[in-house]
């Protein structure tokens, strides 16, 4: 069968949120922002929260089953466990968040150093290492919370500029994998409907099922204990 790509080529993920107390006193993940993907929640089960920085200031939006929450590139969210916070997420452009897109808010020392970036940000194998790594996004989160709610959102711009200086020299990278996902989805849409207007439909008999199993049921996410799925590209950038 042709192989035809995932909705929108956005990547899908499920998480139950951490349960481990911050140096505040909540429970939850580790403070991330992404520098091109929009990132949405589909709250699945329990109780919890998202919290929200962006030059607007700092929120706190309360996350049940049945709620949806997305946030655009440079809002810099945490999701706070309550009651067994579980939510699938989707992830504009599958891949570039493990690429690089994802930054966490590390203090401005850790930021400023791609070398000490890099180990701090290294996926963890242990428990041990997923909370050591959570702590130190909450150390550098904290002050950009505090001036936030101080009316001054300087320290989330120079957190959004130190961001974008680690991003940077990635981005090359991720253009390919944005044009063989997200454009090439769009891009597909767009020769089926110039097909049907011409009254050409050869293109329904390319149909088929697709299935996809968890990768790593029982993985360690930004934000929790992440199941996640591996879906490749083929020869012709497409996802199957």
């Amino acid at each position: 069968m042709t192989a035809f790509p995932l909705p929108g080529g956005i990547g899908v993920s499920h998480l139950r949120a951490y349960d481990w107390a911050a140096e505040d006193g909540v429970c939850g993940g580790s403070p991330h922002v992404h520098l091109a993907c929009t990132e949405a929640y589909v709250v699945t089960g329990g109780r919890g929260a998202v919290q929200t920085l962006s030059v607007d200031g700092y929120a706190e939006t309360p996350l049940e089953p049945g709620v949806i929450a997305w946030f655009a590139p440079g809002t810099v969210h945490r999701m706070v466990q309550d009651d067994g916070l579980r939510v699938t997420v989707l992830m504009q452009n599958s891949g570039l968040p493990e690429a690089g897109d994802a930054v966490f808010t590390f203090p401005p020392d850790v930021l400023a150093d791609a070398a000490a970036y890099a180990e701090a940000a290294a996926l963890p194998k242990s428990d041990e290492v997923a909370r050591q790594r959570r702590d130190l996004a909450i150390r550098g989160y904290l002050p950009l919370r505090d001036a936030l709610r101080d009316g001054d959102p300087e320290p989330l711009r120079a957190f959004h500029r130190a961001a974008v200086a680690l991003v940077a020299p990635k981005v090359a990278e991720w253009v390919p994998r944005w044009r063989a996902g997200a454009l090439r989805a769009a891009e597909l849409t767009g020769a089926h409907l110039k097909a049907l207007a011409d009254g050409d439909g050869s293109h329904l008999e390319e149909s088929g099922l697709r299935v996809a199993t968890p990768s790593n049921p029982d993985g360690y996410g930004m934000c929790g204990r992440r199941a996640e799925y591996d879906i490749p590209l083929d020869q012709e950038g497409l996802q199957r």
